[in-house]
């Protein structure tokens, strides 16, 4: 099996998958210096991060070869999981796999693996959007087909929003997009940006409110730092401002180091604020490329992404198949998207969300279930230029 199909792998996207774990090993020298204090070891943290794409590399090779069939069926099972495990973490009082990090109830930890399961929850909602959005035949589907979408999407939300509001907003922009795709009645898509709109409006005030008179519930105890992120975002002062520096602020001090060497920056392995930025190595690591590297670095790393949203359109816009088409899309986009989102938090553009920078950023599961995205991918990819190399010979 695996011999007869070489012929036809995707190597294009193969070759954006090396450079990006090459990026990230490159990287993670400077980056990963509080996981060095932390390890007291050089190299462990670049090794756990090493053999985490090694695994990768050989999960994405092996599920490139997997029927596209069994992947859209295989959707549905990860978005179930994904969810039930999601809604667990609203009861960690009673959740034995919980794991909460600073005031965060995130994690679940199994058979000694700590992952996020919004994670899980992104992948199968993308899975689960492309493959019922496929199944539209004509015009009168769309409105029954766009309110089964809607409902996969209010689980998927509803399961990570209190504990992850930027993984559900994420998801709701990559389902619009998906919705845009599969060209669905304007109509439908803005009446719901409208609804979400009103919804994070309302629930910003009312938050605010909330905590003006203390009276905000414990379930909601993530809403005060949310809130506290947009009011800096929009240049709100606020008490956590005025007594100690925060993460925006020692990101935009490494990008302003970056910024007086405008080509190169400061150069690799010469980073300050390394040391200063809690997660250097996770979610503003953009901040030290562009302080070590510059604007060559910075867009660098910015084409690597675009390039692979690029191949995803080009590849998808030769697929007979519309399921593959929305499949290749939504998990480019999905990618695509969480990286932008990552760097603009970097350069302060937007609120921090606590989105990684895709295989760049540090990070054991998530480098597995990214290079999950990427072995469906290329396995539509190498499947449907088999299909048209044998119906061209036929």
């Amino acid at each position: 099996m695996f011999k007869q199909n070489w012929k036809y792998i995707d190597w294009t996207f193969w070759a954006l998958f090396g450079v990006l774990c090459l990026t990230a090993f490159i990287i993670l020298f400077s980056a990963s210096s509080a996981l060095v204090y932390k390890s007291d070891s050089a190299i462990a943290p670049i090794s756990e991060q090493m053999g985490a794409l090694f695994v990768g590399a050989a999960l994405a090779f092996v599920i490139q070869f997997f029927p596209t069939p069994w992947v859209r069926k295989a959707g549905y099972a990860i978005w179930g999981a994904g969810c039930l495990l999601a809604f667990s973490l609203y009861f960690p009082s009673i959740n034995p796999f919980a794991v909460t990090v600073n005031g965060a109830t995130r994690w679940i930890r199994l058979f000694g693996i700590q992952f996020q399961p919004s994670e899980v929850v992104k992948l199968g909602t993308v899975m689960v959007v492309a493959d019922i959005l496929s199944r539209i035949q004509k015009d009168e589907n769309k409105r029954r087909y766009f309110w089964y979408t809607m409902g996969v999407v209010v689980v998927s939300v509803g399961s990570i929003i209190l504990s992850n509001l930027s993984t559900a907003l994420l998801i709701g922009i990559v389902v619009g997009l998906l919705w845009i795709l599969a060209q669905l009645p304007w109509k439908y898509i803005f009446s719901i940006l409208a609804i979400a709109v009103v919804i994070l409006v309302s629930g910003y005030f009312g938050g605010k409110q909330l905590i003006a008179h203390d009276a905000l519930p414990a379930s909601l105890s993530r809403a005060e730092t949310w809130i506290a992120r947009i009011d800096r975002a929009i240049g709100i002062e606020t008490d956590e401002r005025t007594t100690a520096f925060t993460q925006e602020d020692f990101a935009d001090m490494a990008v302003a180091r970056g910024g007086k060497f405008i080509v190169m920056g400061v150069g690799p392995g010469n980073s300050l604020m390394r040391d200063y930025l809690y997660a250097a190595y996770a979610d503003f690591i953009f901040a030290i490329i562009i302080e070590e590297w510059g604007l060559v670095g910075a867009l660098f790393v910015m084409f690597l992404y675009l390039s692979i949203l690029y191949r995803a359109c080009y590849v998808s816009t030769r697929f007979p198949d519309k399921a593959s088409m929305l499949l290749v899309m939504g998990l480019a986009l999905m990618l695509t998207c969480q990286a932008l989102i990552s760097m603009c938090v970097s350069v302060g553009l937007i609120p921090v969300t606590g989105q990684p920078l895709p295989l760049i950023s540090h990070g054991g599961t998530s480098v597995l279930i990214l290079s999950i995205y990427f072995g469906i991918i290329m396995g539509v990819s190498r499947e449907q230029r088999q299909i048209t190399s044998v119906s061209n010979n036929e």
